[in-house]
């Protein structure tokens, strides 16, 4: 239901390869699925190929959040996949209150309540 493409900040094949996946995932993945386009290796700034804004830009084009993260660093990692579980919950939410017959007496269903906390180094 959920899936986080990925690309590599200090390449611009993996940047440009975002499009085809996310195709691929419109295309072969559930309706309701949910996406977070994240920019990896934001700790190698000096070597970065592929601009903040860029990044974005796509994000806000296919219609998916953003983040800037280092796996390496634990950079926005965990706020990435809370961010994912969150977004997932208020889709299936939205599933049941229109459809009641689906869920469990209509309650929400979160992991977390209140905002991931701020960023750590890379924007986003």
């Amino acid at each position: 239901m959920g899936f986080i493409l990925m690309y590599d900040i200090t390449s611009e094949d993996s940047f440009n390869a975002v499009q085809d996946w996310a195709t691929q995932i419109k295309t072969y993945s559930w309706d309701n699925a949910q996406v977070i386009l994240v920019g990896n290796k934001c700790d190698m700034e000096d070597e970065r190929i592929v601009p903040l804004e860029k990044g974005k830009h796509l994000a806000d084009q296919l219609g998916f959040d953003y983040f800037e993260a280092s796996a390496k660093e634990n950079i926005n990692v965990r706020q990435v996949f809370e961010r994912l579980v969150d977004i997932i919950c208020e889709k299936m939410s939205e599933s049941i209150e229109s459809d009641p017959s689906r869920g469990t007496s209509g309650r929400n269903v979160r992991l977390t309540d209140h905002p991931p906390p701020s960023q750590q180094n890379c924007s986003c």
